[in-house]
């Protein structure tokens, strides 16, 4: 039962001690070295009588029934509901997090509750979803919590989703995607520049993250990029971004161009246009790329699914609605072409 219960700091994996005394944290590539007591940049892992633990395991900030469109997610089980929830903390440090009040939180200064994996699952069932989603700040820091979910969630027949950054060693994201069915990874710029000053992580960390998850899992693959005025919206950085994606990834991943908003540290910057996202589209599409969208705003043509062989409208959306569908299984209902996604 989910309660106001503190738990027992739960011992983390991906750690090492260092000839120093220190602990090394391996679970992201920032490789946090812990004397006694200290929090790593996260702040939910910490250094406890020389052993790592997650202090954030069974410690969620809340819960809410999405839908799966809002994760974003357009080719997984569209037009579902899915239980979203994450901890406190983040692995990155962006300047413009959409979600800051969460990702940017300590516990003490959060309003989290315990609840056992078994609680996340239990719940997940009491409210019908198909589905787990791990998100609102990275789960790579709770992977932990988020793995014993997995396991319970597989033997229940419930999917695992995570919505993440992708910030995770190559040693480690085996086991931490182990089991999971989806995930939405945050491609938020196209240069190392752009991450070192605006996240603190590096680009490269996270494009090996992605083609490693496109290659060597089954796990189905959303893209995600806010678009930021001045920052990572140029047509040359998309178009250099959405030719990598096409000759690494293939061309039917699909990608979500997003809208920003004035948060954080980044207030002073205006919304993204309408006309940018068209132009992030337009460039995707023509770079070859099969399912291209637009996020945060209203928009029926660039949040609907077409057929990539007929250009039939196959899931019509608007903002995180579904207005109709036209398939058969996961065909095309026009031409009868396959569509790229998990259906059912």
């Amino acid at each position: 039962m989910i309660s106001e219960v503190k738990t027992k700091h739960h011992v983390a994996k991906w750690w090492e001690l260092t000839k120093n005394g220190r602990v090394l944290c391996t679970l992201c590539p920032r490789y946090c070295e812990l004397s006694e007591g200290q929090h790593g940049f996260c702040f939910i892992r910490k250094n406890e009588n020389n052993k790592l633990v997650s202090i954030g395991y069974g410690r969620p900030t809340g819960f809410a029934v999405d839908p799966i469109e809002k994760k974003p997610l357009n080719h997984f089980l569209p037009g579902s509901v899915i239980l979203s929830f994450g901890t406190a903390g983040c692995n990155l440090g962006c300047k413009f997090c959409q979600n800051w009040t969460i990702s940017k939180a300590k516990l003490d200064e959060s309003n989290s509750y315990y609840a056992s994996p078994t609680d996340v699952v239990a719940l997940a069932r009491r409210h019908h979803t198909p589905s787990i989603a791990f998100t609102y700040n990275d789960p790579v820091i709770f992977a932990e919590y988020a793995r014993d979910i997995t396991d319970i969630a597989v033997e229940e027949g419930i999917h695992t989703v995570f919505v993440t950054a992708g910030y995770v060693t190559a040693s480690a994201r085996d086991e931490v995607f182990k089991g999971a069915s989806a995930a939405n990874i945050d491609l938020k710029g196209f240069t190392e520049d752009f991450y070192r000053k605006l996240t603190g992580s590096s680009l490269k960390d996270v494009l090996d993250t992605i083609v490693w998850m496109k290659e060597k899992t089954s796990i189905w693959l959303e893209l995600t990029t806010l678009l930021i005025p001045g920052e990572n919206d140029s047509p040359d950085e998309l178009n250099k971004m959405t030719k990598w994606i096409v000759s690494n990834l293939g061309e039917r991943v699909p990608i979500h161009f997003t809208a920003f908003h004035p948060d954080f540290k980044m207030k002073d910057r205006a919304r993204t246009t309408f006309a940018t996202l068209q132009t992030a589209r337009d460039i995707a599409l023509s770079a070859g790329m099969k399912y291209v969208y637009t996020g945060n705003v209203h928009d029926n043509k660039g949040q609907t699914t077409y057929c990539p062989e007929c250009s039939s409208k196959v899931i019509e959306r608007d903002w995180h609605s579904v207005i109709s569908v036209n398939m058969t299984g996961n065909k095309c209902g026009v031409c009868g072409s396959e569509i790229d996604g998990v259906f059912e």
